[in-house]
């Protein structure tokens, strides 16, 4: 198989890079792979030469390129089927596919208002009614699936709808959103993940930063 390839962009602020990274890590294979600073004169030239287009994260495989995290989670999970990336179950598969895709169409209030910084722990200024909506929204997505297929994580064992679900794990932390007891425990064992301990430790260690997303 010839080697994957994954380009991203800055670890402490790229949520989409975060859920394809997560996801291709659970696979256990073996990839290179490349950080593009965002918010910089070069950046968009950087980006092109890897993503047709011109966003990250992007996958290359060979003459395969998917630029898209939640198609480069679909691709691993065909490519790996024994990392178990979506549940056995047809039914929970379908139910993790769903709330995979609400993740990665909906939320935009959130997104605005709290931007991911992994390193940093600041005032939620941007918070109001429609974040509110979201917040409550995306608990009662996590407390159903706890509920209904048990485990640590949404659907047993870690699969895509966690990675997509892990930049909100890192956005309640950084803007220390209360979280129902059942949503905070969830929370923390996303964040107790090897590979998410491993993301956050390099994002708090990247030397590029976004100074309007770092707050006063």
């Amino acid at each position: 198989m010839e080697k994957l390839a994954l380009i991203l962009g800055n670890k402490n602020y790229s949520s989409w890079s975060m859920r394809a990274w997560l996801a291709l890590k659970r696979t256990g294979a073996d990839f290179a792979e490349t950080v593009i600073p965002l918010r910089r004169p070069e950046t968009k030239q950087a980006i092109s030469a890897h993503s047709p287009s011109g966003l990250v994260p992007v996958l290359r495989h060979g003459d395969v390129v998917v630029w898209d995290s939640l198609a480069i989670s679909e691709y691993l999970a065909e490519l790996f089927p024994e990392a178990g990336l979506w549940p056995e179950d047809p039914g929970a598969r379908a139910e993790a596919r769903a709330v995979s895709a609400e993740m990665h169409a909906g939320f935009a209030a959130l997104r605005r208002a709290l931007p991911m910084n992994v390193r940093a722990r600041l005032s939620a200024k941007g918070r109001n009614g429609d974040v509110d909506s979201d917040i409550r929204r995306i608990s009662g997505i996590w407390e159903t699936c706890l509920d209904r297929h048990g485990g640590e994580f949404l659907f047993g064992p870690f699969t895509i709808a966690d990675a997509m679900f892990a930049p909100v794990v890192s956005r309640f932390r950084t803007y220390r959103v209360d979280l129902p007891r059942t949503c905070r425990d969830y929370a923390d064992a996303v964040w107790d993940t090897p590979e998410m301990r491993d993301w956050t430790a390099a994002a708090e260690t990247e030397p590029h930063a976004i100074p309007d997303l770092d707050g006063p």
